[in-house]
């Protein structure tokens, strides 16, 4: 057999997970010049883009048209892509060994971080992934329900993510019906008695993790007014010292707008968002129904670490608030995978620098890799990713051309389409998500959208004649 990574024998690469990170990671492969790779990206769900489709706010249609650059990947005639395929229920770590030579795990942090505080699982509270995997039409999240009956809400966390659920339910169903929201979300919304939206933050205004396009948004909303309680807004002294030393302009920025919010006057607008910070929730207070109908909150103050960083530590002052629905969106972490070795404390595969590292010897296996948030936990945008998956392959490379691969029994294209069949036959190809593409879009141009997504499986198949 000649050497891997010739045209006489492609290096093998299975990618599980197909969003952005698989995609960089395909890119990456693909484009050696001196290697030739034949790469098979797997999703558990029917269609690709993962986070792209399932996270990115439906009125973000700007940043989903990183697509486009994925489509080009997908493209390349190395590529091919195996939808509605499950890694440890349609496919084995097993199966895969007998095909490929490398497999790289990229499948996010779909998983959230609780709260840790009493009354956390009542009724009406629930993690922020589920509400955004939701009104985004995933599959596994269209059947979930969310009592919009309620006039108060509160977002717990002050990220992109956190930000994105704050302005979804305060925008205008006349805002969101020019979107791909899902359309069953796009009802529920319009029947929305949300009139109070909090947003809280453990540390202050100058550590807040959202992006500055982010915050302005909210300040230009049409139906509700955005306000800071003025005390809140001013930076302590040790935040303001840390932001004269540094200058960053970014975080200048940022503040600057909070401060402005801060000493607008309202437009008497019918819903009202209440950006709060240095205040983190001890309790969930339940009515006789078991539902949340009250938050219990504590003040904060900032201290500097032995490090040097500043961290919130509660005061003696605390506070109620009246919310009847919650969403606790304060950190994510990965899923384990059946086989893998996983970090349970970090949330991640046990790994160095995208090499997977088994538990107990603290070395290498062979053949396997990760990259994204799987690999280094929820840091950075989409385009983080890019670098993080290059970091990957070319560890990947660098043990190709030390002969440490998997030695695949069947290593031919063919061979592992035709166990994919037989494995799972309604499996779905890019040329089907081409023809579901085509069909969601030209069903949004009917009614001014980008797209009306089919949101069940079963749908998506049927549209596919499968």
């Amino acid at each position: 057999m000649s050497q891997i990574g010739t045209a006489a024998n492609p290096l093998r690469v299975a990618i599980i997970g197909s969003g952005p990170t698989g995609f960089y990671a395909a890119d990456y492969l693909l484009k050696q010049k001196d290697v030739t790779a034949k790469v098979d990206m797997y999703d558990r769900l029917p269609t690709p883009y993962g986070l792209v489709r399932f996270g990115v706010a439906p009125d973000h249609q700007k940043i989903k048209s990183v697509i486009k650059v994925y489509e080009r990947t997908a493209s390349q005639p190395n590529f091919r892509f195996f939808g509605n395929v499950e890694f440890g229920k349609d496919i084995t770590l097993d199966d895969l060994k007998q095909y490929y030579h490398q497999v790289i795990f990229t499948t996010g942090a779909e998983s959230d971080r609780k709260m840790g505080i009493p009354g956390e699982d009542l009724k009406n509270s629930h993690p922020a992934t589920e509400f955004v995997a939701w009104y985004n039409g995933h599959p596994n999240y269209r059947d979930h329900e969310f009592d919009l009956s309620q006039e108060s809400v509160a977002v717990v966390g002050v990220g992109n993510v956190a930000m994105d659920v704050a302005r979804i339910l305060s925008k205008s169903v006349e805002e969101l019906a020019t979107t791909d929201i899902a359309d069953y979300a796009l009802e529920a919304l319009k029947h929305s008695q949300v009139k109070t939206i909090y947003i809280l933050g453990r540390r202050g205004p100058a550590q807040a993790a959202f992006t500055n396009p982010e915050i302005k948004e909210l300040g230009e909303l049409e139906i509700t007014d955005i306000t800071v309680p003025p005390e809140e807004a001013v930076l302590d002294p040790l935040s303001q010292q840390e932001l004269d030393k540094s200058q960053d302009r970014t975080i200048l920025k940022k503040v600057e707008i909070i401060q402005e919010y801060a000493q607008r006057q309202p437009y008497d607008k019918p819903r009202q968002l209440i950006l709060r910070f240095l205040v983190s929730p001890v309790e969930l207070i339940d009515d006789e129904d078991g539902k949340v109908k009250a938050m219990r909150l504590v003040k904060n103050e900032l201290y500097e670490t032995e490090n040097g960083t500043l961290r919130p530590r509660p005061t003696d002052q605390f506070e109620e608030i009246p919310v009847g629905l919650v969403f606790r969106s304060v950190g994510y972490r990965g899923i384990p995978l059946k086989g893998i070795p996983f970090n349970d404390r970090w949330g991640v595969i046990n790994n160095e620098t995208g090499r997977i590292i088994d538990l107990e010897t603290k070395k290498p296996l062979t053949g396997l890799y990760t990259a994204g948030w799987i690999k280094r936990g929820p840091t950075g945008i989409i385009g983080t990713n890019k670098p993080d998956a290059v970091e990957t392959v070319t560890c990947m490379l660098e043990d190709m051309a030390n002969g440490n691969t998997f030695s695949p029994a069947h290593p031919e294209v063919e061979a592992v389409e035709k166990f994919i069949a037989e494995r799972q036959p309604k499996y779905v190809s890019f040329d089907d998500w081409l023809k579901l593409d085509e069909l969601e879009t030209s069903r949004g141009k009917e009614t001014g959208r980008p797209r009306v997504k089919l949101t069940s499986t079963e749908e998506i198949l049927a549209a596919l004649g499968k």
